[in-house]
């Protein structure tokens, strides 16, 4: 199996690093892009051009920041769930339930007294869209996600604080946008039938969850919860060719999971990413799936 080196200081930490730790992040960034460069070149995409829906305004540290919720019938729409059904799924796991989002590229633009600012368009599903105008919590609850996403892409920090342009559904202008041309084929929970935890005593280690998902032919990703760790330290990764197993020095979480793929253990990368307090996993395969 690989060594437990495989996991990285957290994606955004402020508190001041020591010399090792800061080499690992300056790896973790290289590997981050040469894994978003590949799976660039690998991924099908078409374009798209996204219809307006209504703009948000709000600010960021460089200035007035506007938010053009857009809306394409060729995004994937989210799980169709009632919003009882969703609210109750947000309560147990706020990871449950993902709205497919395309996050556009900020462009520069001038508010309505001619003073600089920047905008981002965020487009969704469009019949998502439509039942979301009828509903003030699925807005909000796009509105938060798309700001998250957003902050998370674009290393920004917005504020809180937004409102709803009356009588502008955008500014500037609306740019095309590439999204996959094939939805990525989800494995959830593709450990649960494998795991060696499974039958493990209610007082031992609670088993995270698991989300697996081919991001390309030959790259496997995985995101794990752990909702009860503030960083990296103390957890512990080993990756085989076709098994993950996991824990933590305070035996807080352990997962030990059977893949059935064959992964290039050797290249594996993982980091944890503090905000979410999810271990991100990036996995090469040795075979592609057929």
């Amino acid at each position: 199996m690989a060594d437990s080196k495989l996991v990285v200081p957290e994606l955004n930490e402020a508190e001041t690093m020591g010399t090792e730790t800061a080499r690992f992040e300056e790896l973790l960034l290289q590997a981050s892009k040469e894994l978003q460069q590949a799976q660039t070149s690998r991924t099908e995409s078409t374009q798209i051009q996204p219809q307006p829906g209504f703009c948000i305004k709000t600010n960021s540290s460089h200035g007035k920041v506007f938010i053009n919720i857009c809306h394409s019938p060729s995004i994937p729409p989210p799980a169709d769930v009632t919003e009882d059904e969703l609210l109750k799924m947000l309560e147990e796991d706020q990871a449950a339930f993902r709205i497919p989002m395309s996050l556009g590229e900020p462009h520069a633009e001038l508010d309505a007294k001619g003073q600089g600012c920047t905008a981002y368009d965020v487009a969704v599903n469009s019949d998502f869209y439509r039942r979301m105008q009828n509903s003030d919590f699925l807005r909000e609850l796009v509105i938060t996600v798309a700001r998250e996403g957003l902050e998370d892409k674009y290393s920004l920090q917005l504020n809180p604080e937004w409102r709803i342009l009356k009588n502008r559904p955008f500014l500037g202008f609306i740019s095309q946008q590439n999204i996959r041309s094939k939805q990525r084929p989800r494995i959830q929970e593709l450990g649960n039938p494998y795991t060696a935890d499974s039958l493990r005593l209610e007082e031992g280690p609670e088993k995270p969850h698991l989300n697996l998902w081919l991001e390309a032919p030959d790259l496997l990703l995985a995101e794990i919860d752990l909702p009860r760790l503030d960083g990296a330290r103390g957890l512990s990764l080993e990756i085989g060719e076709n098994h993950l197993v996991m824990g933590d020095h305070q035996q807080l979480y352990h997962l030990d999971t059977y893949i059935p793929l064959r992964i290039n253990s050797e290249e594996s990368k993982a980091a944890f990413h503090q905000k979410r307090r999810q271990l991100m996993v990036a996995m090469p395969l040795l075979s592609v799936p057929s």
